[in-house]
This record gives structure tokens, sequence and C-alpha cells, in this order.
């Protein structure tokens, strides 16, 4: 049977890839400097030797005679998973890979030495070779798959996101942000913080993030906690590997990095194990996966009954005497903190969203060719004018220079960010409405409900369906801005 056989290659694939990240948590984590050679070494080797067994000829005709024969209702979705995959990694040839590899590495190792000093000049040619190899791959896989050149990069992250279905939330989302980002500065501007009392050990951090992390429910058996440059989740879902990074000058980020990463890692635990060397076992994306590290960092960890159980934690691992005069409030205060920066990766709830918004749409035109690379400066002061009131003219560092994703070829990913986040708040409207109490649970430290809610409705449908169509089997209608607006105007307005 050809499904048999494609059984066995889906085997022989998730073990590579399963070497494979392994080898990538090892490196960020626990590889000496001199390792690195070799280890680019073999992690290209293993990475060559996945490439040709995923896009061998051959498996065409496997696909073409499995879906021919008599398979249950999981097999069916499993095969069309399979398909769509394979379609996605043959459509571009092996020599158009390689060009584009070696732009995109040139590019960001450029990208590095010029964004320091804000070298948009030097850093523009490579940047324009990167933008029309990435226009001629969105043509290329707009053919294979049908769909607009937009669409079809978006589908690299997102199976199933269009900017037919996007641009109306974010339109609805960026008219109420335009009024509210002010109304919530203004309102905390009144309010004065209580300054931190520094400095918070490492040790002391570790431990307050860990027995957050059990009491959320992560599974200590398949996997762990470490310590990295970038936060970051990774592993397989048997063995998951999540790092943070720690200050001690503050506390917060760190908490809030660990539970982050603690719902990537949640929805990598939970996972249906049956299908889990499959296409339809894996994660259903990026957006998908960001509702579940948003969920937890923000529906949990930003939520006011969420510190009614975790003040006394904060009293037991980073000193009683550090908190006896500080209230829910008082901390409430820097959890919740607005304020409009340059910096998207900086960016608190409310404000983050707009980054991702000017992303999108700048994104949509260079992808059309409407707009040069040597424009991106100008149409990116202009939006960052408008949205937040800040102005990057003549600060490329912070402003079209600050992030990787472009000078890595990575278009097409932003709206995942700002998609998961409204997705995260759409799921949590739809736990408060089967269980109204679930704010009392959070206070008591109970998680069980919103940990099982998830497993049912996300985490056990795994690839089986496209992002929107999980979405609107679990919260019973499609994606609406409506969520998070209201999300945001309860907590901020």
């Amino acid at each position: 049977m050809s499904f048999s056989r494609l059984d066995d290659l889906c085997r022989k694939l998730d073990s590579l890839s399963h070497a494979l990240s392994m080898l990538g948590v090892d490196e960020a984590v626990m590889m000496p400097e001199g390792g690195g050679e070799k280890r680019a070494e073999a992690m290209a080797a293993l990475s060559g030797m996945y490439h040709e067994m995923a896009t061998a000829p051959h498996i065409a005709d496997w696909i073409a005679k499995a879906e021919s024969e008599a398979l249950d209702g999981e097999q069916k979705i499993a095969v069309a998973e399979f398909k769509r995959s394979y379609i996605n990694r043959t459509c571009l040839s092996p020599i158009f890979v390689q060009k584009q590899t070696e732009q995109r590495l040139r590019c960001e190792q450029l990208w590095r030495l010029a964004r320091p000093n804000g070298d948009w000049k030097g850093f523009l040619p490579a940047l324009t070779a990167v933008i029309e190899t990435m226009r001629e791959e969105a043509q290329l896989r707009a053919d294979a798959l049908k769909l607009s050149p937009y669409d079809a990069l978006a589908e690299q992250y997102d199976p199933g996101a269009r900017v037919a279905d996007i641009a109306p939330v974010f339109a609805e989302l960026k008219a109420f942000l335009k009024d509210f980002i002010p109304l919530a500065v203004e309102k905390q501007a009144k309010v004065k913080l209580k300054p931190l009392s520094p400095p918070y050990s490492i040790e002391a951090q570790k431990a307050l993030g860990l027995e957050v992390m059990k009491a959320i429910g992560f599974d200590f058996d398949h996997g762990r906690l470490d310590i990295s440059h970038h936060p970051f989740c990774g592993g397989v879902p048997s063995d998951v590997r999540m790092t943070t990074r720690y200050r001690t000058d503050e506390f917060l980020s760190a908490l809030m990095g660990i539970m982050h990463e603690t719902g990537h890692g949640l929805y990598e635990q939970g996972l249906p194990k049956q299908w889990g060397h499959w296409p339809s076992g894996s994660a259903r994306g990026m957006a998908m996966h960001e509702s579940q590290s948003l969920f937890v960092e923000k529906q949990l960890g930003r939520n006011p009954a969420f510190w009614d159980w975790a003040m006394p934690l904060l009293h037991k691992h980073l000193g009683e005497a550090t908190f006896e005069s500080w209230t829910k409030q008082d901390l409430l205060g820097h959890v919740h903190r607005v304020k409009p920066g340059f910096i998207r990766v900086d960016a608190d709830e409310v404000t983050y969203p707009m980054h991702v918004i000017l992303r999108f749409e700048l994104e949509q035109e260079l992808v059309s060719g409407n707009m040069r690379p040597a424009d991106i400066p100008y149409a990116w002061d202009a939006k960052m004018t408008e949205y937040l009131g800040l102005s990057t003219k003549d600060n490329m560092k912070d402003g079209p220079m600050q992030d990787v994703h472009w000078p890595s070829g990575a278009f097409g990913y932003f709206p995942s960010y700002t998609l998961g986040a409204m997705m995260a708040a759409q799921q949590w409207a739809a736990i408060r409405q089967e269980n109204p109490a679930v704010n009392d649970d959070i206070a008591r430290g109970d998680f069980i409900g919103t940990t099982e809610w998830r497993r049912k409705n996300i985490w056990s449908k795994a690839s089986t369906a496209s992002t929107p169509e999980i979405m609107r089997q679990a919260t019973g209608e499609p994606l609406k801005a409506k969520y998070f607006i209201d999300h945001l105007q309860k907590r901020y307005g």
C-alpha cells in the first residue's frame, strides 16, 4: 500500500527532524563556542538528507495511489496534509532555493553589521536582492497553490490565512487602536508607578518560574527549562526544550517570557501522539502557536486574577521584605504598562498590533511591486507617525532595520503575531462563556479548565484542518476583532 510507504517515510523524516531539533537546541544552550563549525556541517548534512528524502519525485506517485486507496477519515486527512506540504516543498527548484538561501544569508550577515549604525544605504542593495527573489518565490508558489502571491507566502506560516480575511479584522483593530492608545497612555500617566527593589537573584527567579510552569501544567518528564541569549521553545513534543533569560534589575520580563514559552511548550506536549510523525499531527502554523503562548502570557499571566494566586509566590521566592508593602494594584501598574515605542519586540499588548499592521501593509506593497525597497524608510516613518506618534526619520536602526525577518526573507510571517493575540482573546471568550467562573479558578491557582479546553479544542486538532477552520470549530465563529478589542478595553480602558 502506498499509504504504508508514506507512513514509513514520515517516520524517517520525523527521526531526522528530531535529531535536527535537538542539535539546534544544544547549539543555543550547551554547545561550546569551538563546536560551531562541525555542528553547522552536521546540521547541513542532515538537512540535505531530509530535503532529498522529502522531495523525491516518486513521492508524487505514492500520494496519488494513496488517495485512491480505502482509507479511514484520519488517514485521508494525513495524506491531504502531506500532499500540501509536498507541493510547498517541491514548487521551488533546487537551483532557485540555493540562490535564495545564499542571498538571504549574505543579507542577514550584512544586516547584523549594518544595523547598529543604521547604515541603510549600505544595507539596501542586499535587501533589494532578497525582495526581488522573494517576489519570484511568491509567484512560483502562487502558480503552484492557485493563490495570490502574498497569500502563497502567508500559507507557509499559517495554512488557510488569506489577505481577504486578515485585512478587514486588522482594519477594524487599527481604527480602534488609533483612538484607544492615547486614552490608555493618558489614563496611566495619572498613576505613579511604585519602584521595584532589585536585585532579584537568577536562582530565585528560576524557582518562581518553575513553580508557575508546574501549576499551569507543563510536564517536566517531557521537557525542561534552560537559559539562552534569546528565549525560545524548541525540541520535540516528547522532549520540549524551553529557554529564557534573566535580568537582576527586574523579574517580570523573565517570568512573562517563561509563561510565553510555556504556552508554546504545552501546545507541543498536547499534540496527538498517534499522528505525531505525520504533518497532520504537527502544530498548526505560527498564528496558532502564538495564540497558545500569548494565551498563557496575556490571558493568564497578565490577568489580575492570576496575581491573586501569584503574589504569595513573589514573597516566597523573591523575598518577603521586598514585597511586604506591595498590593496587587502596585504590581499591575508594572504588568499593564502601556508606552508607545519604536521597537516591536519591546512593545506592550496595546501598542504591539500597530507594529505588526504597519509591516503587514508594507509587505503587501513590496510583494505586489507597488513599492520599491528604497522607499521603505519613508513609508515606515509615515505609518509610525500616524499609528504611534513616533517618527523614525533618520533612525533606520530603530525603524525598518530593527527586525531580522525581511533580511532573512521571511515575508508573510508578521501577521501571525497579532493574529495569535486575537485568536487567544477569542479562545478566552469561548472559555468564559463555557465557564463564567474561570477567573475564580485562576485566582485559586486552578488552571485545569483552561488547559483542558485548549487540549480538546486546539491541541488535539493538530494540523487536521486549516487555522481558520480550527478556530471556527473551537469558538463557533470565524476570527473577529471584537474579542481582542473587548479584552483591551476591559484591561486598559
